[in-house]
């Protein structure tokens, strides 16, 4: 299982919301590309990272940031999102250097947008579900769906995407634990791998995921717990790293 350490960039800051809350923030560091540096420097081996202007304007407006960070870091794998709508916004990221566009609202709201792009873009796709209250939530979370999670999911899979991410949003910022039930819940219902984000705290969660990992969850994001330090994410890296060989060890 990968253990993910998010960068969300506002204003050109390293910050976190509460709740997807953009009135609701934290400002961590005033320079994001400093802010990856740490956390590949402790062992990441993946980025997410995610353009809040973005992702409420509906277009880019951190991407120079995002282009910093994977100039500066070319061996590490990024996913980024924020305002990802259109087939020249993936592949500018992509031509820099960006390994996975996460697409949230587009998907929700144009869901043949993520087919043409998965034959345009195949292997670089995912998709980012995020509920609050069980509708899918749209426009930076400001706005929500009728559209059932499983379901969607499931139509994505078909149409090839490579990971979804599943963020439940009233648990976002909070680090008030992750919803492992309907994480595992939506993992059951699709073959493609799921990534869970929201809640995590400590390195209780990170051994509660790590128990599920084999049900589908490939990997974890976390945010606020290691930027306020209730999860030092060298910890937690070396956690799972043991974790999985115990796993990989009695299922051999």
């Amino acid at each position: 299982m990968l253990l993910i350490p998010a960068i969300d960039i506002k204003n050109g800051k390293c910050v976190r919301l509460r709740q997807g809350d953009m009135g609701e923030e934290t400002i961590y560091n005033n320079d994001p590309v400093a802010m990856a540096t740490k956390w590949v420097e402790v062992g990441a081996k993946r980025l997410h990272i995610i353009d809040l202007d973005g992702a409420v304007s509906g277009r880019p407006v951190n991407a120079d940031i995002i282009h910093d960070i994977a100039e500066e870091h070319p061996d590490i794998e990024i996913q980024a999102g924020g305002g990802i709508r259109d087939e020249d916004t993936i592949q500018t990221y992509l031509d820099v250097g960006v390994n996975y566009v996460i697409i949230g609202t587009r998907a929700v709201t144009t869901p043949h947008f993520v087919s043409d792009i998965c034959l345009e873009f195949p292997g670089h796709v995912i998709v980012g579900l995020d509920a609050k209250n069980g509708k899918l939530a749209t426009n930076g979370w400001s706005k929500l769906s009728h559209h059932d999670v499983i379901d969607i999911a499931q139509r994505f899979e078909q149409d090839g995407v490579s990971a979804i991410i599943f963020t439940d949003i009233g648990r976002d910022g909070m680090m008030s634990r992750v919803n492992i039930e309907t994480s595992v819940q939506l993992a059951r219902s699709v073959t493609i791998p799921v990534i869970a984000s929201g809640g995590i705290k400590d390195l209780e969660d990170i051994k509660a995921l790590c128990s599920v990992a084999a049900e589908g969850i490939a990997g974890a994001i976390t945010g606020r717990a290691i930027y306020e330090g209730s999860l030092d994410l060298k910890q937690a890296l070396d956690l799972v790293d043991e974790l999985c060989r115990i796993q990989d060890a009695d299922g051999a």
